[in-house]
C-alpha cells in the first residue's frame, strides 16, 4: 500500500469557506484507494474505492453535520 500525505492551500471546504488543509491518499495498486481531505476549519471529504469497484463518499461539515454519506454498493430491498 502506497500512502502519501500532503498539504493544500485555499480550496472550497464543505462549509463554503476557503481553507487549506491536509490530504491523505493510499493506493494498493489492486483497486483499493483512499482519498481523505481534512480542512483547517474541521470539515472532511472522504472518498474510498474498494476492490469490488464500489465507492464510498462521505462529506462532513466542521460542526459534525453529514452532508453526503453514499456507498455505491448499498442496495435497497
Amino acid at each position: 500500500m502506497i500512502a502519501t500525505k500532503s498539504s493544500f492551500v485555499s480550496e472550497r471546504a464543505p462549509c463554503g469557506g476557503m481553507y487549506g488543509g491536509e490530504r491523505h491518499v493510499e493506493d494498493d495498486s489492486e483497486g483499493l484507494q483512499f482519498d481523505d481531505m481534512t480542512y483547517e476549519c474541521g470539515c472532511r471529504r472522504i472518498r474510498h474505492v474498494f476492490h469490488d469497484g464500489s465507492i464510498r463518499v462521505r462529506i462532513v461539515r466542521h460542526d459534525g453535520k453529514v452532508l453526503v454519506d453514499e456507498h455505491s454498493g448499498d442496495h435497497e430491498a
